[in-house]
C-alpha cells in the first residue's frame, strides 16, 4: 500500500475534502507505525548522552525526511491543495530546550541514530520548557509553553524509579521519544518526570511556589535561580535527571548480564556542558551499593565518563553551596569530599583545581575534568582557550585529557525539511551521496562559475524570502519587502551575543537615511531570541529593538530603506522558515567568547554569507570558505582577553572619543524613542553602554558599521554575491553533525 493509499484509509474520506488537522493526525498515525517496525539499534557499548536540554522541534517533518517519504508526502498533499508546513502547524513544539546547547544535542540524537550507533539521550520532560515569549508594550513577558498533548510523539513508560532527595523520595516516570536515523538506526530520548507535578500551581505568568518539589520540579527549564529557593530547585532538577540516568544504567547492565566492573567497556556517558555534573557521584554512590570501594569506583565511572565544555563565561561554570547540597543531595556530600581530596588535596596545592573552593562552593566542571576521561571543547578556538587560558591549571596536569570536537548540524532538519527547494536542486546538480556524505557538497563547486547555476540558486533564495515574507505578515503581522537585504540575527538573547550593537547599528543606519544618506539597497533586519526571566539587561535590549521596529517601519521616509522585526517567541520552527531566507548571517559576538554557534552553521549550509567576528566556529568557517567570501570584523580574541587581564577597556572613552557612537548611545533615550519606550528600561540600558559594556560593543560599532555599509554594497553585484552563496554552501558539508559524532565516537566513546 502506497502513502497515498495509506492516508485515504486513515482518514476514512479522501485527502481533498479532509483538514490539516485530520491529516496531521493520520500522517502521525502512519509514521508511528513505520517507527514502531525499526529494530532498535544494539550493540555491546551503549552511549547515555545526559543533557539538560534537547531542543528537538517538530517530529512529523524529521521523521518524513528520515523515513524517506517527506518529498512524496510533500508532492502528495500539493496534488490535492495542500501545505505539508500548514500541517505541521498542527503538531505543538516540543519545549524541552532554549538555544544551541539543545538544538545541538537533538542533532546529536538525529545523527546518532543515523550513524546506527548503540546510544541513548537522558533529559527531563519539562511541562512548559523555558516559557514562551509575548511582547506587550514592546516588553518580553512569559507566560508557561504548553505543548504536551495527546498526540505528541513522546510516550508514557512503566518504567519508573526512586530518587532520594534530603528529606523525601519520590517516583519518576520515564516517557519517551523515538528518535529514527535517515535510512536506518532508531533511538531514544528518555525523559523524566513525576506523576505528581501539578501545572495549576503556575500564577501570574511564571510564578510558582518553588518549594513545592513534589509538584514542581518539572514544570519549567531553568527556573529562575536569583533566589535560594530558584538555586535549590535548579540542583533538585539535575540531581533528579542524573539520578535517573544512572539507575537506567545499571538497571540495563544488569539486564543485559553485563559485569558492572566491566562498566567503562560497555557504558559511555557524555555529559553535556555541567548541568549533568552530578552523574559523577551518583555513579559511584550506585556502584558503591553494590559492594565497590571507593576508590574501584571512582576510577570505573572516570572510565565511563566524557565532560563537553560549552562556554568560557564564568556565570555559565556552575558552583553551588555545598549547604545547598547537603540539602538537597545529603547522600552525595561524603563522596563528593572523598572525590576533592583523592583528586586534589592529596597531590597538588593549586586551589584552582579544587572541587570544593575555600569559600565552600562545589564546582561541577572542576569535578567533571578530575573525574572524566575526556574534556573537549566545542570549536577549534574555544578548546585552545580552554586549554590555555580558562582551564589552563587542568591542561597543565591532564593535557591528554583534552580534545576538540567542532559542533555541527544535521543537515536532514536544517536543509532537506526546511529548505526542500534548495535540496531538489543539489539533487540534480551531483545526486544524493551527498545525504549520507555531506564532504561531497564540495562537487557543487564545479558550477561556481556557471551562470544558469548562479541564477537559479539566486531564484531559490527569492522564493525562501517570499515565503518568509507570506509568514511575517501572516504570523507576526509584519510587512517586510521580500526584494530587500534579508539580515538576520537569531539565537539567545546574552549581551556577550551583542544584539545591542546590531540594534545601535539600526540606530546609525536610521540617523543617515534621516540625514538624507541612503544605504545600497533596502535592508529589512530580523531578530529573533529569548532573555532570561531574572536577565534585566537582556530584556531591556528587546525592549529597543521593538521601539526601534515600531519607530522605523511606521516611518514612511525610513521604512522604504531600513525595517526590523523582532519575532515573538522563536523557536525551531520560525527558525526553518527564517534561517532559508537569510542573506546575511549575523555572527557578531564578542571574539573568545561564543564556544563555538551552530546557527552559523545553519545559515551557512543554506546559502547566507557570515557578518561576524573571529569568534567561535566562525573562524573555521572562514578557513573553509576564505577570506573572499566572509565578512570579519572587529578585534581578535587574543586581544580582547588581554583587555580583560588588564582592564585596559573603558566604554566611556570610546563614548566620549566618537561623535558616531555618542549620537548612537544617545539616541536610546531620543525623544523619539521616550515617546514609545519605557524611560527606565532605555536609561538602564544607556548607562549599562557608557559606563560598563561588559561585552564590549562599543569596541567593534564603528568596524561593525563601515563592514556593514560594505556588505550591502556587494550584495547588488549580483553575480558575485550568488557565487558567494554557491562557495558557503559547498563548503557547509564540514559542519554536519555527522562528522562530529563520528569525531565523538572515534576518540572518546568508542561504540
Amino acid at each position: 500500500m502506497n502513502i497515498e493509499e495509506k492516508l485515504t484509509v486513515k482518514l476514512g474520506k479522501p485527502i481533498a475534502s479532509a483538514s490539516d488537522e485530520e491529516i496531521y493526525i493520520a500522517l502521525n498515525s502512519i509514521v508511528k507505525e513505520q517507527i514502531a517496525a525499526r529494530e532498535l539499534t544494539g550493540g555491546n557499548k551503549k552511549l547515555y548522552y545526559i543533557s539538560a536540554e534537547f531542543l528537538t522541534g517538530r517530529q512529523l517533518g524529521r521523521n518524513l525526511v528520515n523515513l524517506q517519504i517527506f518529498h512524496e508526502v510533500l508532492a502528495l498533499l500539493r496534488k490535492y491543495g495542500k501545505d505539508l508546513k500548514d500541517v505541521e502547524e498542527y503538531e505543538p513544539e516540543p519545549s524541552l530546550g532554549n538555544g544551541g546547547l539543545g538544538r545541538l544535542a537533538a542533532c546529536f540524537m538525529d545523527s546518532i541514530a543515523s550513524l546506527n550507533l548503540n546510544g541513548d539521550g537522558v533529559g527531563l520532560r519539562y511541562h512548559f520548557g523555558l516559557f514562551k515569549q509575548e511582547f506587550r508594550n514592546h516588553c518580553q513577558y512569559e507566560v508557561p509553553d504548553r505543548w504536551i498533548s495527546e498526540n505528541s510523539f513522546v510516550t508514557k513508560t512503566d518504567v519508573s524509579f526512586p530518587v532520594q532527595f534530603g528529606n523525601r523520595t519520590v517516583h519518576s516516570r520515564m516517557y519517551d521519544l523515538d528518535v529514527i536515523g535517515f535510512e536506518k538506526g532508531h533511538s531514544k530520548l528518555h525523559l523524566f518526570d513525576l506523576d505528581t507535578i501539578d501545572e495549576s500551581i503556575v500564577k501570574d505568568g511564571i510564578n510558582f511556589d518553588k518549594k513545592d518539589i513534589d509538584k514542581n520540579l518539572t514544570l519549567f527549564l531553568y527556573p529562575d535561580d536569583s533566589d535560594k529557593d530558584g538555586q535549590l530547585l535548579r540542583i533538585y532538577q539535575q540531581y533528579f535527571m542524573v539520578s535517573n540516568a544512572a539507575q537506567l544504567i545499571i538497571k540495563e547492565q544488569k539486564d543485559l548480564g553485563h559485569d558492572l566492573h566491566h562498566l567503562a567497556d560497555h557504558v559511555a556517558v557524555q555529559i553535556n556542558d555541567t548541568h549533568p555534573s552530578l552523574i559523577i557521584p551518583e555513579l559511584i554512590r550506585l556502584l558503591i551499593q553494590e559492594g565497590f570501594s571507593f576508590r574501584e569506583a571512582a576510577d570505573i565511572v572516570t572510565g565511563v565518563c566524557g565532560y563537553t565544555n560549552h562556554t568560557i563565561l564564568a556565570e555559565a561554570l556552575e558552583k553551588w553551596p555545598m549547604s545547598y547540597l547537603n540539602e538537597v543531595v545529603p547522600h552525595l556530600m561524603p563522596i563528593i569530599g572523598g572525590l576533592d581530596y583523592a583528586a586534589v588535596c592529596a597531590h597538588h596545592d593549586n586551589h584552582e583545581l579544587n572541587i570544593i573552593d575555600r569559600e565552600g562552593k562545589v564546582h561541577m566542571a572542576r569535578m567533571d575534568m578530575h573525574y572524566s576521561h575526556s574534556i573537549n571543547g566545542v570549536a577549534a578556538l574555544h578548546t585552545s582557550i580552554l586549554q590555555h587560558q580558562e582551564l589552563r591549571p587542568f591542561y597543565e596536569i591532564k593535557p591528554e585529557r583534552f580534545n576538540n570536537k567542532t559542533n555541527g548540524i544535521t543537515f536532514r532538519r536544517w536543509l532537506m525539511h526546511s529548505n526542500p527547494e534548495l535540496t531538489k536542486y543539489i539533487i540534480d546538480m551531483i545526486g544524493t551521496n551527498w545525504m549520507n556524505n555531506p564532504s561531497e557538497l564540495e562537487r557543487i563547486m564545479y558550477f561556481h562559475n556557471d551562470e544558469n547555476t548562479l541564477n537559479d540558486i539566486a531564484e531559490i533564495k527569492h522564493t525562501k524570502k517570499q515565503q518568509a515574507a507570506h509568514y511575517l505578515k501572516e504570523k507576526e503581522g509584519v510587512i517586510v519587502d521580500p526584494d530587500s537585504i534579508f539580515s538576520i540575527q537569531v539565537k539567545r538573547m546574552h549581551e556577550y551575543k551583542r544584539q545591542q550593537m546590531n540594534a545601535l547599528y539600526i540606530i546609525f543606519e536610521y540617523l543617515r537615511i534621516k540625514s538624507g544618506i541612503y544605504p545600497a539597497a533596502p535592508v529589512t533586519i530580523i531578530f529573533g531570541g529569548k532573555a532570561a526571566p531574572a536577565y534585566t539587561m537582556a530584556k531591556n535590549v528587546i525592549h529597543l529593538i521593538l521601539c526601534l521596529q515600531e519607530l522605523i517601519n511606521n516611518d514612511p521616509e525610513v521604512s522604504k530603506y531600513l525595517r526590523v522585526v523582532m519575532l515573538q517567541n522563536y523557536n525551531v520552527s520560525k527558525a526553518e522558515v527564517i534561517i532559508p531566507a537569510a542573506d546575511i548571517s549575523e555572527q557578531i559576538s564578542l571574539a573568545s567568547k561564543e564556544a563555538s554557534g551552530t546557527g552559523n552553521m545553519k545559515f551557512m549550509l543554506n546559502g547566507a554569507v557570515t557578518l561576524g567576528t573571529n569568534d567561535g566556529a566562525n573562524v573555521e568557517i572562514r578557513d573553509l570558505v576564505g577570506w573572499e567570501n566572509i565578512y570579519t570584523f572587529g578585534r581578535s580574541s587574543d586581544d580582547v582577553i588581554n583587555l580583560y587581564n588588564t582592564n585596559g577597556y573603558h566604554a566611556i572613552d570610546y563614548y566620549n572619543r566618537s561623535e558616531s557612537i555618542r549620537r548612537c548611545v544617545d539616541f536610546i533615550t531620543s525623544p523619539e524613542l521616550l515617546r514609545i519606550g519605557n524611560e527606565e528600561m532605555l536609561k538602564s540600558l544607556q548607562d549599562n553602554l557608557k559606563h560598563k559594556d561588559w561585552f564590549m560593543t562599543l569596541l567593534d560599532l564603528e568596524d561593525y558599521c563601515n563592514v556593514k555599509e560594505t556588505v550591502y554594497f556587494d550584495y547588488l553585484n549580483r553575480p558575485k554575491w550568488t557565487r558567494m552563496m554557491l562557495v558557503n554552501i559547498a563548503r557547509s558539508g564540514f559542519f554536519s553533525s555527522d562528522r562530529t559524532i563520528r569525531e565523538y565516537n572515534r576518540d572518546i566513546w568508542h561504540l
